[in-house]
């Protein structure tokens, strides 16, 4: 049996996913080096007995999601820094991406490397952890919505295809 219809439907789900998800990455500011953004990525698999649609992402993006709890400052997510800081090597490279460098009290440029910066942000990062930015929870919910009603019509129809080319070649014999 084809499913065509279902398959579409579900090809639609992905695509309205990963386009809003892009574009909400984008516009908060969490893309510097698009490696996240060119990541995200779908596959849908419909058949008669079972649909899958699975999205796959940069293993960080969920944190970016989901947010961290960080020591002093906590967020509804399942996901917090007990007692190892992130890595700072990603930080300075993040750091330097966006061209930030240390300022004194007075806002004069001061000594100190990406490094340095790296360790900071990591700190900063352990004590206050990530705020949850649902670049992704949010159109996932949205397509999630709109759903189960089109996927419903569309198998319906995909059924309804089938029995009468069934029936049809049953009629030839």
């Amino acid at each position: 049996m084809e499913i065509k219809r279902t398959q579409a439907v579900l090809d639609a789900f992905k695509k309205f996913v990963i386009k809003q998800a892009r574009t909400r990455l984008t516009k908060g500011k969490k893309n510097v080096s698009k490696d996240l953004y060119n990541s995200l990525k779908g596959d849908v698999k419909a058949s008669e007995n079972s649909f899958r649609v699975e999205f796959i992402m940069e293993d960080y993006g969920v944190f970016i999601d989901k947010g961290v709890s960080g020591k002093d400052k906590k967020y509804d997510t399942p996901y917090s820094f007990r007692d190892k800081k992130p890595p700072a090597e990603p930080l300075a490279k993040w750091a330097k991406a966006r061209n930030i460098r240390l300022r004194d009290e007075s806002g004069k440029f001061k000594k100190g490397n990406y490094t340095t910066i790296g360790h900071i942000l990591a700190n900063s990062i352990f004590k206050k952890g990530i705020k949850p930015s649902l670049f992704f929870t949010i159109p996932f919910q949205q397509g999630f919505k709109k759903l189960p009603e089109e996927l419903a019509k569309s198998y319906a129809l995909d059924v309804e295809d089938f029995l009468a080319y069934t029936l049809k070649e049953d009629r030839l014999r």
